[in-house]
């Protein structure tokens, strides 16, 4: 049961043009708390004929979302901002609940969320355009830059209010309509943002919720001609699919997707700088998140101090149900997420790797499991070079700056990477040389809606976040203005 100071927010139907429906089929579906395994909520299971539908609300409200002027959409999405805030309490229930993480970062990803709609809300009045001195009298060329039309998201479920609130902010604010799938797993706060945005005054049709499988919802929206965009964060494999599908009608695309971040600990690194960096980043959501620490690439001279230190410190985090108090791991999202911990922990072992901490299911039982730390890790075991998704942080060696730099670009991905040292020559060499989008120096924090977001290689194509944000909703159009006298 979820505590809830408004009950209107938990929602299960569908958000569409404006109102709550059942799904065209009557079909629900279960979601479950994967701290307990029980259901909280049967959610409609939209299907084709309700993502249909809901693009449908979407091209008919884009043209006069898109006339209205930007101050007017400012003022909606700064009323979204302020309700997420007041009611982040009760939306951080909501999501840990469905989600599993603790109730202290559910809370600070409902506020990060919130903040690109601040962000948003300001950047919309100043999508600009530009003037080009002309070659030729009587002529003028002028830039316009226009909504690219109706989006559609398909967001995660390992942050499921922040993923969507970095993009349906951008859209909405550039003039684009949306149609958002959130992931099945954790669709409640989806849903509870479609209410919000109602009280917001977003027009009927502008954001619309359909949640349900990916084979007919996400199919239908990337086929949907009236779909100009589309904007994902998920797996690397599920974005090459969306890449090829949306090739046939030319749709612009945003991928954020996989990662294999590596950190660099430095043989003038601060230990103890890095040891709270590293487990900032590896340990938050329970490891299963795309920024997170997979490779910890440590210098052979304070290799055994840095262990010993990261083993400490981790041995000593809690575990337990995202809303008991203290916790500091919540449970992995379903059996198949901790499947795939254990086998990258059982390959790292068959190959020389040692056990320093954790290594196995936690006594809580269901799909908790150790926050573990392995030591002599190499780069022929899987967690070298695919996404473990979980509480293990692997420790490697290195030797040397130029190593360092190639261990950690070899791999298919390029999202994020982390690095830490005092030396201020390295950190703009090392910073240049890592093929990643995002690096965190002497941190292991590094989100900030003011920020681009993204990745290189397999990581992805686009921004979120930052003035960049705003142009993937975008179209660049060119007038050339002739005849009009001296």
């Amino acid at each position: 049961m979820i505590e809830l100071q408004d009950k209107s927010l938990l929602q299960t139907g569908l958000f569409m043009g404006g109102a709550w429906r059942e799904a065209s089929t009557g079909e629900t579906f279960a979601v479950t708390d994967p701290a307990t395994g029980e259901i909280i909520a049967e959610c409609a299971k939209g299907g084709a004929e309700d993502a249909e539908a809901a693009v449908a609300a979407a091209e008919a409200a884009q043209d006069d979302w898109a006339a209205r002027p930007a101050k007017e959409r400012a003022g909606i999405l700064g009323k979204f901002y302020h309700l997420i805030v007041e009611n982040a309490d009760d939306l951080a229930q909501i999501l840990t609940a469905e989600q599993g993480k603790p109730l202290a970062e559910a809370r600070g990803e409902i506020l990060y969320g919130a903040a690109f709609f601040e962000w948003y809300a300001e950047e919309a009045k100043r999508v600009y355009g530009e003037t080009i001195p002309t070659p030729n009298r009587g002529q003028r060329l002028l830039v316009l830059r226009q909504p690219i039309g109706v989006c559609a998201a398909i967001t995660p479920w390992n942050f499921p209010m922040a993923m969507i609130a970095r993009k349906a902010a951008p859209a909405l604010a550039a003039g684009c309509t949306m149609v958002l799938k959130p992931a099945t797993s954790t669709p409640l706060s989806a849903l509870a943002l479609g209410e919000l945005a109602r009280r917001a005054g977003v027009p009927d049709g502008v954001f619309s919720i359909v949640p349900g499988p990916a084979s007919t919802v996400g199919d239908t929206l990337v086929a949907s001609d009236a779909v100009r965009k589309i904007t994902f964060t998920g797996s690397t494999d599920v974005g090459r699919t969306l890449m090829s599908r949306a090739a046939g009608n030319i749709k612009k695309l945003s991928l954020e997707l996989g990662g294999n971040a590596p950190v660099l600990v430095f043989e003038d690194a601060d230990i103890d700088v890095a040891v709270r960096g590293a487990i900032a980043s590896k340990f938050r959501n329970a490891g299963q998140t795309c920024v997170c620490a997979n490779r910890i690439y440590v210098h052979d001279a304070i290799y055994d101090r840095f262990s010993e230190a990261f083993t400490r410190a981790v041995k000593a985090m809690k575990v337990g149900p995202g809303r008991e108090a203290g916790t500091e791991i919540g449970p992995m999202i379903d059996e198949a997420a901790l499947e795939k911990v254990e086998e990258h922990v059982s390959d790292c072992v068959d190959k020389g790797g040692t056990v320093a901490a954790g290594g196995q299911r936690h006594a809580l039982g269901g799909t908790y499991y150790e926050p573990t730390v392995l030591t002599g890790a190499i780069q022929s075991m899987l967690i070298a070079h695919e996404e473990t998704f979980g509480p293990v942080a692997p420790l490697f060696r290195f030797s040397c700056e130029t190593e360092a730099i190639q261990l950690a670009n070899d791999t298919e991905y390029g999202l994020a990477a982390y690095l830490f040292t005092r030396d201020a020559a390295r950190q703009w060499r090392v910073g240049e040389g890592l093929e990643f989008g995002v690096v965190g120096v002497n941190t292991g924090i590094v989100s900030y809606e003011g920020a681009p977001f993204g990745g290189m290689k397999a990581s992805g194509v686009g921004r979120e976040g930052s003035r960049h944000g705003i142009d993937e909703f975008l179209e660049t159009k060119y007038l050339c203005i002739g005849e009009i006298g001296s």
